[in-house]
């Protein structure tokens, strides 16, 4: 289910600068330092994590990662500041360049989207979970355990465990 926030408000700008210079720290220097600033960011980032340069979040707050997953280089997760905007990874996932996470989207309605609020829809990924390089995942989405989405594809509805899926927009290719 989408919900409306507004990420205009003072607070939510003030926020979103923080984590934006973090993120912008650890791409200029990918250091242990910085990647423990940006862990920080997390409500929770398990044992083992590594996040490659170039990783970008909104705020972080509501992003939570397990256990040893991976997440390669430039990696962008839109996340949003309260519940519905939560970002889950989960254990042992393997994250490929560029993929974008996006829990946040905008109003179709043209009346509605002059009114610059944004929507959020949690996003939850299963664990063992493999994403291809490039993937674009949408707000809302959960993608179960042992999925793997291929390289280049767009995830626009759920997808079961222990399956692949590829394409734009994603679908079964076969069970694993």
């Amino acid at each position: 289910m989408l919900k409306l926030f507004n990420p205009r408000q003072k607070e939510l700008l003030e926020q979103r600068k923080a984590a934006h210079e973090t993120c912008r720290l650890f791409a200029k220097s990918p250091s242990k330092g910085n990647l423990k600033r940006i862990k920080g960011l997390f409500s929770q980032c398990g044992e083992g994590v590594i996040i490659e340069a170039g990783f970008h979040c909104d705020y972080g707050s509501q992003m939570q990662i397990g256990d040893r997953t991976f997440i390669n280089i430039n990696c962008t997760a839109l996340d949003a500041p309260i519940n519905e905007g939560a970002i889950s990874i989960g254990d042992d996932c393997l994250i490929g360049p560029n993929v974008q996470i996006l829990a946040v989207s905008h109003a179709i309605e043209p009346k509605q989207r002059l009114q610059k609020e944004n929507f959020a829809a949690p996003i939850t990924i299963g664990n063992n979970v493999w994403i291809g390089a490039g993937v674009i995942v949408l707000a809302g989405i959960t993608i179960g355990d042992n999925a793997v989405v291929g390289a280049g594809s767009i995830v626009t509805k759920n997808v079961a465990e222990n399956t692949v899926v590829a394409g734009n927009p994603a679908v079964k290719i076969k069970d694993i």
